[in-house]
């Protein structure tokens, strides 16, 4: 356990991130599905009907910073596992994509109850505002950026 809390930065965040991504993959890597495609599917299970594909595109590869046809690349993935279903227009989640969603977030919020049992409200708090700012300009930075 660290007793010396470090100094927020880049490397302290990634480390964070990573350790709960590896989480993440490896309760996916038993049910047979990928970061991604978690990351795509999660939004489609949220809605209450169908997605505009393109707005759903979008968002995902901006919340991944990854290029639009990787996406589409992950959504026909989703669609070829039975997990969601399209038309040329919206995408949606299929029963199995919603019980696989259920199953998945129910594993995962066990362990996340772990991981952050006994962090005080008000330090979660606290650290989401730091996080919620970095990611803000870290956009903004990117965005600035030559392609």
């Amino acid at each position: 356990m660290t007793t010396t809390a470090p100094t927020v930065n880049g490397r302290v965040i990634g480390l964070a991130h990573y350790a709960g991504r590896a989480v993440l993959e490896r309760v996916l890597a038993r049910h047979g599905a990928t970061f991604q495609q978690q990351i795509t599917l999660r939004p489609l299970a949220a809605a209450q009907g169908p997605v505009g594909r393109k707005a759903l595109v979008v968002q995902v590869a901006g919340d991944l910073k990854v290029g639009v046809a990787d996406v589409e690349g992950v959504v026909e993935e989703l669609i070829t596992k039975g997990l969601a279903a399209s038309d040329a227009s919206e995408v949606w989640v299929t029963d199995p994509g919603r019980d696989f969603h259920t199953q998945v977030s129910a594993e995962t919020g066990e362990i996340s109850a772990r991981i952050y049992a006994g962090i005080p409200a008000e330090e979660l708090a606290a650290a989401g505002r730091v996080l919620a700012q970095v990611t803000e300009r870290a956009d903004r930075e990117l965005a600035a950026l030559p392609a």
